[in-house]
């Protein structure tokens, strides 16, 4: 058995010990403004509170969605009366889904000029991969690997809310996840709290910039805390049951990055963990994230959540669910509206100290300050200036950038991609080959329908082929309105005569097929991870007419594609890539982008392999002792391996490891080097990764574990030295207590370019 040789309280953390081993320059800049700032805002938030009255406190924690058009008669009875009531009377801290400088400034001016204390109302909304111009759902752009298109891609989508008047974003969402049946995987950065921890901090950056009182800059929201993605079966909404040793070394650490990446606000989740809703955790709330970690922003409820607690059945109406929330440490009510109507009886009563809704009240103010709405409330209001900036060349560059680096190369037997640019029949089939509307994905709803560059489009700017195109069977008619199930086509074949007619004349066929942009998302979980409707039937269709198919995947989740792996040359993955999807999918597949992406999660063979991962414990039977052998842990219908590994993706070069060494620098912390070489023809960039698995520990480690990977670009027949560091920081865990520890012993290391990388060395910590 190891012996322990440092043993950290869980408050180290604070200090970055999984997520960072060292503060980025943005970090330390944010934290030079902060200290000169703070006593001035804290003194500023005092004086403030001091004039409040108990309502006026609880106004803050209240927020409401847009609830009447601004811009037309004033409510006058009901509902939406009351809370125009509200806002006029300052009991109201927050509002939602208000969009456009010249709404926000309306609702703004009844805020500050109405108001008793004239206190300005911080404007939220789902800004999550873009506001009006969109890059690729988060789950893509993860796959890019790079972080600084990544942080480049919240900047713009910042600065385009930050020019409609917004100010708060809810995101980025940090949640890992290993099971594709869950719609919010598209939300996400994948299964793997390393790189989760790493994109987190970049989204973050990204959002609030260096000054979070620029115009250009919103408040970010590291959301959903805590376990949202480990949902029972995959069911949105559902149940969590995991163990302390997944919260502390899956669950948190992307949650620490935001954290120490400066995030202003989390977002408390909607499932219940060790029978407690999130939402009512003090544990969660005020023990870790607040005491623990340090957190002196706001926690602010996800929508109804709080009132949802009555259905958890943790409380018997949303009086009781007022008083757990706001006792828990949830700071502010989304859409529950409870906090306005209970909270002044509850502190009244007894049953909530008024000093807990100080505490709230602070932490609200506080942003609010920082963000320099006190200064000027009308800050992002410039109708002309969001004019100039929706929309821009600027923000169309930057989206279409990312959406490139976001293409993961599946397959490509026989080098069918990149096609020629001149002298082929190329026949494109698909119903989302045309769509310009599904391409934007879900959590797009500051967006237009239609305003997607559809792979039609981008294939049709290639103008030295000859292109044929039909959809070969519709995927969807009816609504496709947010809120609503789509009408999948699971019968009409009627078109397929029509593509395969097209692909018995064409060189090479181009299929995109995959999900809609609306079937991946909240609500969005599914049963089953093929393609939807006729999608499977018609590509089988097709191949019988021609077999030399570049199958293109338009998707928000892994799918299970074993069929297609099987039979068809080339795969792309290409995501839902929003704005500038068809731009960045033609010219990937014409080869003016050479493919960099790997993915960020596994690829099932079946759905009945979910929840797959990379990162899984051996367990007391973990390989087949002999052939034949039937008493260890497997299918006896399938493999174990995945169709597709965490970390994988091609190129249209070739790239070889060698030379594995490992070096002690100083005490505690080995350097890994390896030599990277592009053995192939073309220039291109790989992400050269780095795993590394704890031989023995105290407690059960994975077989393997990202701790390092790097974005090269070589050229032909060059080579590169690349070097990774290991400290204390990847070589320790958590404990069941949430202890930080770092154990002696043996360890080894993988570097590849994927999860199942071979070139292998080992050392020792002594």
């Amino acid at each position: 058995m190891k012996r322990n040789r440092y043993y950290l309280l869980v408050l180290s953390i604070v200090f970055g010990l999984f997520s960072c081993k060292n503060e980025s320059k943005n970090d330390l800049a944010l934290n030079s403004k902060n200290s000169t700032e703070n006593s001035s805002i804290e003194s500023k938030v005092e004086a403030l509170l001091n004039k409040m009255t108990l309502e006026e406190k609880v106004g803050q924690m209240n927020q409401y969605t847009g609830f009447w058009d601004v811009t037309g008669p004033t409510p006058k009875e009901g509902n939406q009366a009351l809370k125009y009531e509200h806002l006029k009377k300052g009991l109201v801290g927050s509002m939602i889904n208000v969009t456009g400088s010249k709404n926000v400034r309306a609702v703004q001016k009844i805020a500050v000029e109405e108001s008793r204390l004239g206190i300005p109302l911080i404007i939220g909304f789902d800004v999550i991969h873009g506001f009006k111009t969109l890059s690729p759902i988060p789950l893509a752009e993860s796959a890019s690997w790079d972080m600084d298109a990544i942080e480049l891609s919240a900047k713009v989508a910042a600065k385009e809310a930050a020019a409609s008047g917004i100010n708060w974003t809810f995101a980025p969402m940090v949640d890992v996840s290993r099971d594709a049946r869950w719609g919010r995987v598209m939300e996400g950065a994948g299964e793997d709290a390393y790189l989760g921890s790493k994109i987190a901090t970049a989204r973050v950056h990204g959002f609030q910039g260096a000054d979070l009182s620029s115009k250009e800059t919103i408040a970010a929201c590291a959301k959903h805390f805590a376990a949202y993605g480990f949902a029972e079966s995959g069911k949105d909404y559902n149940t969590v049951d995991i163990g302390t040793s997944t919260l502390y070394n899956v669950i948190f650490p992307p949650f620490i990055a935001a954290k120490n990446a400066g995030v202003r606000t989390f977002m408390n989740s909607f499932n219940e963990i060790n029978g407690i809703p999130a939402t009512g955790s003090a544990f969660l709330q005020r023990e870790i994230l607040k005491k623990q970690w340090g957190f002196d922003g706001f926690i602010v409820s996800d929508w109804g959540s709080i009132n949802e607690m009555v259905a958890h059945r943790q409380a018997k109406n949303g009086k009781e669910a007022t008083e757990i929330a706001a006792n828990a440490g949830s700071d502010m009510d989304m859409e529950s509206h409870l906090y306005v109507s209970e909270l002044v009886n509850l502190v009244n009563e007894g049953k909530v100290k008024e000093s807990v809704i100080d505490d709230a009240v602070r932490r609200i103010l506080r942003v609010k300050f920082e963000l320099g709405l006190f200064e000027n409330p009308y800050k992002y209001c410039d109708e002309a200036y969001e004019k100039d900036v929706v929309g821009s060349k600027e923000i169309n560059e930057a989206v279409l950038d990312v959406a490139k680096k976001s293409i993961v190369l599946l397959k490509n037997e026989n080098n069918v991609l990149p096609l020629k640019k001149e002298g082929q029949k190329i026949a494109l089939i698909g119903a989302l080959a045309d769509d310009k509307t599904s391409p934007l994905g879900n959590w797009r709803i500051g967006a237009e329908d239609g305003t997607a560059v559809s792979v039609l489009e981008g294939m049709q700017k290639y103008k030295g082929n000859t292109l044929f195109f039909e959809k070969g069977a519709e995927f969807v008619s009816g609504e496709t309105v947010f809120a609503k199930e789509l009408n999948i086509n699971v019968s009409d074949k009627s078109e397929f005569i029509k593509a395969t007619a097209i692909a018995k004349k064409a060189d090479v066929v181009v299929m995109v097929l995959g999900e809609h942009g609306y079937q991946s998302g909240e609500g969005r979980s599914r049963s089953s991870l093929g393609l939807p409707g006729v999608q499977q039937e018609l590509l089988e269709a097709v191949y019988k007419a021609n077999s030399n198919i570049v199958l293109v995947l338009n998707n928000g989740r892994p799918l299970a594609v074993t069929w297609a792996d099987e039979h068809i040359p080339a795969i792309v993955e290409a995501w839902q890539l929003g704005t500038q999807s068809g731009n960045a999918i033609a010219q990937v597949l014409y080869g003016d982008y050479n493919p960099s992406g790997k993915l960020p999660m596994t690829f099932p063979r079946s759905v009945g392999q979910v929840p797959i991962y990379y990162n899984v414990k051996s367990t007391g039977r973990p390989n087949m002792p002999a052939p034949g052998e039937v008493f260890w842990s497997h299918y006896s219908d399938i493999t174990n391996k995945p169709l597709y590994p965490f970390g994988y993706g091609l190129s249209y070069t070739t790239f070889s490891y060698t030379d594995i060494n490992v070096k002690n620098v100083k005490d505690n912390s080995f350097e890994i080097s390896v030599t990277l070489t592009n053995t192939g023809n073309v220039t291109g960039k790989e992400v050269a990764q780095l795993y590394l698995k704890d031989d023995y520990a105290s407690v059960t480690r994975p077989v393997k574990e990202l701790k390092g990977f790097e974005l090269v670009k070589l050229n032909p027949n060059e080579s590169k030295t690349i070097t990774f560091l290991l400290t204390e920081n990847e070589l320790g865990f958590y404990n069941n207590q949430g202890d930080f520890i770092v154990e002696s012993g043996d360890f080894t290391v993988f570097v590849g370019g994927d999860s199942e990388a071979e070139l292998t060395t080992k050392f020792e910590l002594k």
